[in-house]
């Protein structure tokens, strides 16, 4: 009895060489250079001590990798040179326009010049269309009280005479920022305009007096527009006009 077990003893071990063998030719053997198994949650589970050691390791590896910037740094670079490159479009470098753009853009970092052109362009033909049609409503809402008034005094004499004035606004040929200030909170930005008009003033009797409704005119204001930058209202208002011609 004891033979045949020490039999089977035998064939056991000579079976249990065989898979450990084919074990270790499979999945290699240990060097002690090999790399730990990833752990997806090593950060949450690891002691401060594990963590410091590690993060040593990190630093010595390294040494020669430089941080790079973040996404939210990314975007305010980009923000930034995006920034800068209208402003130059509008202003060259250098020049004392682009100095004082750049003091009320520190001040105010929703101003970007081109947009200002923009809604300037879009003010002024309002408040064209909107003096000629004595709407006095729209222009309240655009013009400073000074000019609100000055706009309303010449309607009201208009009117008194049984005036009417066709006007026709055909576009702008240009519109440009000349100037710029930035006082005590106060921006102005001066912008110069070269628009067409047709226009013409009928009186009482309906005859012409004044200008051709067929004729299209080249016209030439220069309006300043002022904001307090400490202010939550984003609208700019019309604080001074000029006619060039």
């Amino acid at each position: 009895m004891s033979g045949f077990l020490d039999v089977y003893s035998i064939i056991f071990l000579v079976l249990a060489v065989v898979i450990l063998f084919k074990l270790r030719s499979v999945l290699g053997r240990r060097t002690g250079s090999e790399r730990p198994p990833f752990d997806p949650y090593s950060q949450r589970g690891r002691d401060n001590g594990d963590a410091s050691h590690e993060a040593g390791e990190a630093r010595d590896t390294n040494d020669n990798v430089l941080p790079l910037p973040s996404r939210g740094e990314e975007a305010d670079a980009r923000h930034e040179e995006i920034a800068e490159q209208r402003l130059e479009k509008v202003a060259p470098a250098g020049s004392a326009l682009n100095e004082a753009l750049r003091s009320i853009i520190s001040s105010d970092r929703s101003f970007d010049p081109r947009n200002f052109v923009e809604g300037a362009k879009a003010a002024y033909e309002m408040i064209i269309t909107a003096f000629a049609g004595g709407d006095r409503k729209t222009l309240n809402t655009l013009l400073s009280k000074e000019v609100y008034d000055g706009f309303v005094a010449a309607i009201a004499d208009r009117e008194s005479r049984k005036e009417t004035v066709f006007s026709t606004f055909v576009g702008i040929d240009k519109a440009e920022i000349v100037e710029a200030t930035l006082k005590e909170n106060i921006a102005q930005v001066t912008v110069r305009f070269r628009s067409k008009l047709i226009s013409a003033t009928r009186n009482e009797d309906g005859a012409i007096i004044e200008g051709d409704p067929n004729q299209v005119v080249d016209v030439t204001d220069i309006w300043t527009f002022a904001r307090d930058v400490t202010s939550r209202d984003p609208n700019w208002k019309l604080v001074a006009t000029e006619t060039a011609d």
